[in-house]
């Protein structure tokens, strides 16, 4: 089959790879109909995520058709034909954490649990084409993928939506959302979102769903603010104005209620001299993080107030302002996003028209163009904002 890998630091190659199987009897194979190229892809392809191998088969967005399911998969849960969404965090559906609905957290799922365990202090999930700190797991850009633990994960969708409705189901969508629940929203809240990407255009989207009174969107780039202001949301360009100052403005001088960083590990800066500082310290691997969004949303954030941080964070930073988090009160709520919890939830407001996921695509183009896809949305160019890909 066909399938796009890493093919090395900034580098992506589509190429010929061995058709997945069933290896246990609780998989299931499906037809990839839709993937796409998500934000944290590029945490990978920049060399900021370690255990990446040459080969390994990228993507945690994707869905389609099961064409083949193991003997442990029970046929009233999954079936060949079923058309679904597969979430990105692998679920075994067993152990403590999935009791809790924490599905990111799952601790049966990645086999290399030894090296998240150094890495982060306990393992997490396996994650679907994520590198091998999160299993190894050959990932969806591909023709063909191999689903564990199919009775637990894959949605199936009996609708007639369309793949572009429901694909995002599989993270960025519930990630947004997640990340707007986190903030306790009360009908007088001023949300702010760092980052206009499409999981902070969908954290945007979710505040307003969940009753916020007002959602300021923060990026750079004006094809990203118009997006965003066109579907209700006030912008703030950071190489523009200052962020803090505009927030207080915006605010009535006390700062927004709630905050979201949608932004992560690769953030960027409106100063030219301390975007540099970050990126030397980053380059030079004094820190793995560039944290410029989750500082301004601390020191900008109200006081008593939430940040709810869904950006992508993988190792060490600097310059983290405790001070400001412990003496004004605030509360910090984080995570790799616990999809499974809020697919069906998330597929009713979609159906119900609360939500319209299909307001972020902006290119669509065959597998075999996964490497153009890769370059014009790492550098934002012809206004990308999201790259679905077609196997």
């Amino acid at each position: 089959m066909r399938a796009n890998t890493w093919a090395g630091r900034n580098k992506v190659e589509v190429r010929d790879v061995p058709d997945p199987r069933i290896l246990n009897s609780r998989d299931a194979i499906v037809r990839i109909t839709s993937t796409a190229i998500c934000g944290s892809d590029l945490h990978l392809v920049d060399g900021y995520v370690p255990t990446m191998q040459d080969g390994d088969v990228l993507g945690h967005e994707f869905m389609g058709e099961v064409i083949e399911v193991g003997p442990g998969v029970a046929r009233d849960r999954l079936s060949v034909g079923d058309r679904v969404v597969v979430p990105f965090p692998i679920a075994c559906g067993a152990c403590a954490a999935c009791a809790a609905e924490l599905y990111s957290c799952c601790e049966n799922t990645n086999p290399n649990a030894g090296i998240a365990e150094k890495m982060f202090g306990h393992p997490v999930a396996g994650i679907f084409g994520y590198s091998h700190l999160t299993g190894g797991y050959a990932g969806g850009q591909a023709q063909y993928a191999r689903v564990p633990f199919a009775d637990v994960n894959p949605l199936r969708i009996e609708s007639d939506l369309t793949d572009e409705q429901v694909l995002f189901l599989s993270d960025i969508l519930p990630t947004g959302y997640m990340g707007a629940e986190m903030c306790d929203i009360q009908p007088t809240d001023v949300v702010a979102v760092w980052g206009a990407g499409p999981v902070g255009q969908f954290a945007m989207d979710s505040a307003r769903v969940l009753g916020a009174a007002r959602v300021i969107a923060i990026d750079k780039e004006p094809y990203r603010l118009r997006m965003a202001e066109q579907a209700g949301h006030t912008p703030v360009n950071f190489e523009e104005v200052d962020v803090r100052s505009a927030l207080l403005e915006l605010t009535g001088g006390r700062g927004p209620d709630k905050c979201i960083d949608a932004v992560g590990m690769e953030a960027t800066h409106g100063s030219a001299h301390i975007a540099a500082y970050d990126r030397l310290k980053q380059a030079v691997r004094s820190e793995t993080d560039r944290p410029h969004a989750l500082r301004q949303a601390i020191t900008s954030c109200r006081s008593g107030g939430v940040v709810s941080v869904i950006g992508v964070y993988g190792g060490l930073l600097d310059k983290f302002p405790a001070g400001a988090w412990m003496n004004r009160s605030l509360t910090l709520r984080t995570g790799q996003c616990h999809v499974q919890r809020y697919m069906k939830p998330l597929l009713a407001r979609i159906e119900r028209g609360e939500i319209d996921p299909t307001r972020i695509i902006t290119h669509t183009l065959p597998l075999d163009e996964a490497d153009r896809g890769f370059e014009i949305f790492k550098n934002k160019e012809e206004d990308c904002e999201k790259v679905v890909l077609k196997p």
